[in-house]
């Protein structure tokens, strides 16, 4: 269907044709005034004639977030939250408030408001310019004593690792569970994240990482050498930015992530131990057949995906059938003979502390029993000074405990430092 609602079949194609011309305008344009990523674009509208977007330097956010402006850091990452698509009026309003002139891209034909089109047109913004998502989980599959291993020996440990990323997914898949992951390396193992946000991509992740971990436990009980890593987990829920770098002259189709989840899960793996699963400390939504959408601590989220491990009963692993499947987070006695969650008190070599949980998994492989993640028994000899016990004795933890939050000009320049750096150049009309 056209813009003025015709059904003809000839008219959807001309229309296709005349769209994908925008597109490709829209593309070459955006191209050249990103040069290499030394500009970014924040926000867009439609016009009758052609775009309006909002376009900076990559350094700008830092500068405008810098000092204890808290107004402007809550401003700007609304800004580039969600959808960036706003109205003209909205638009102007957010180039007074920047100081910066809307440029003007002229289109050869006014553009489609069609679902696909505009899907295109905010998938390409996105890939020129930066996001933030508030809240989402991010694994982190770090290989112990990585860089003790021959260059063929890691290789071959980062080739297995990525085969069980793709046997999870296939096992998910299998059972009607289709997650988006991706991931950027860290040299030594991987970031994975869903791309869909919401409770249950949140969930379906925390399965994947099950998979993952059970999976690459069955390989190295079978394999010989240094061929399988050994590995340590961990699961986190957070806010992050998301860019995309230059690959050559244009921008890579692969994002990267930098932000508060990131940090947590790199300094909560520091300290963990091979074989040992982490899972921060957050709140998160889930969803309840009773209650429905509710805002939960993550023993309550761990306890949710567990009632819900069932439907990964069938899945095949190493050509064994997955009879159940149980997680839990690490518990103890208090002196009422009540069972308290286990948590853990990680201070890095900043002195900056943060509280995870221990996760411990049980599988029934065609009545065999597999063990994954630490061990109550093990947990406080393998654990050093940096990772203290501590039993959890509320849901909330006090404000005093907590690392503050990397401040915006902080993550900024952490963008602007994996952006290409070129001369500046002025930002005008097309």
């Amino acid at each position: 269907m056209d813009e003025k609602g015709s059904n003809t079949h000839t008219d959807a194609a001309a229309m296709s044709i005349v769209q994908r011309g925008n597109l490709k305008t829209l593309e070459q344009t955006l191209r050249k005034q990103w040069r290499l990523g030394q500009n970014i674009v924040l926000c867009w509208s439609a016009d009758e004639r052609g775009l309006l977007v909002v376009m900076v330097p990559h350094y700008f956010l830092g500068n405008y977030c810098a000092g204890d402006n808290h107004d402007n850091e809550e401003f700007v990452r609304e800004l580039i939250s969600g959808s960036r698509r706003r109205s003209r009026d909205d638009m102007f309003a957010i180039s007074k408030r920047l100081e910066v002139a809307p440029i003007f891209i002229k289109l050869s034909s006014p553009l489609s408001d069609g679902a696909a089109v505009l899907n295109a047109v905010e998938q390409m913004i996105c890939r020129y310019g930066v996001s933030y998502v508030d809240s989402r989980a991010v694994l982190l599959f770090d290989i112990v004593e990585f860089s003790l291993f021959t260059p063929f020996e890691q290789a071959s440990q980062l080739n297995s690792l990525s085969y069980s990323f793709n046997s999870a997914y296939n096992k998910l898949a299998s059972i009607g569970i289709d997650i988006d992951f991706a991931r950027t390396t860290t040299g030594d193992g991987y970031y994975v994240w869903n791309k869909s946000l919401g409770p249950e991509a949140n969930r379906d992740l925390f399965y994947f990482m099950l998979l993952v971990v059970a999976d690459n436990a069955v390989a190295r009980a079978a394999s010989k050498g240094n061929t399988v890593p050994r590995i340590r987990t961990a699961y986190h829920v957070g806010g992050h930015y998301e860019l995309y770098q230059a690959a050559g002259v244009n921008p890579s189709v692969f994002s990267y992530i930098v932000g508060d989840v990131t940090i947590e899960l790199a300094r909560m793996v520091d300290t963990a131990v091979a074989e040992q699963i982490l899972v921060g400390e957050f709140d998160t939504s889930i969803v309840d057949s009773n209650l429905g959408s509710q805002k939960v601590p993550a023993p309550a989220f761990v306890s949710a995906c567990n009632r819900g491990l069932a439907a990964l009963a069938g899945v095949q692993l190493s050509g064994k059938r997955l009879n159940a499947m149980r997680c839990q987070l690490t518990e103890y006695l208090d002196c009422d003979a009540t069972r308290q969650i286990f948590r853990l008190l990680i201070t890095d070599k900043h002195g900056l502390s943060r509280y995870a949980h221990n996760l411990q998994v049980s599988l029934d492989l065609e009545g065999s029993r597999l063990e994954l993640g630490l061990e109550q028994a093990r947990l406080n000899s393998a654990m050093t000074d940096t990772a203290a016990p501590e039993p959890r004795q509320e849901a909330v933890v006090p404000d005093s405990a907590l690392e503050p939050a990397a401040s915006a000009e902080e993550l900024f320049d952490d963008l602007a430092q994996l952006l290409a750096r070129r001369r500046q150049g002025g930002v005008g009309e097309e």
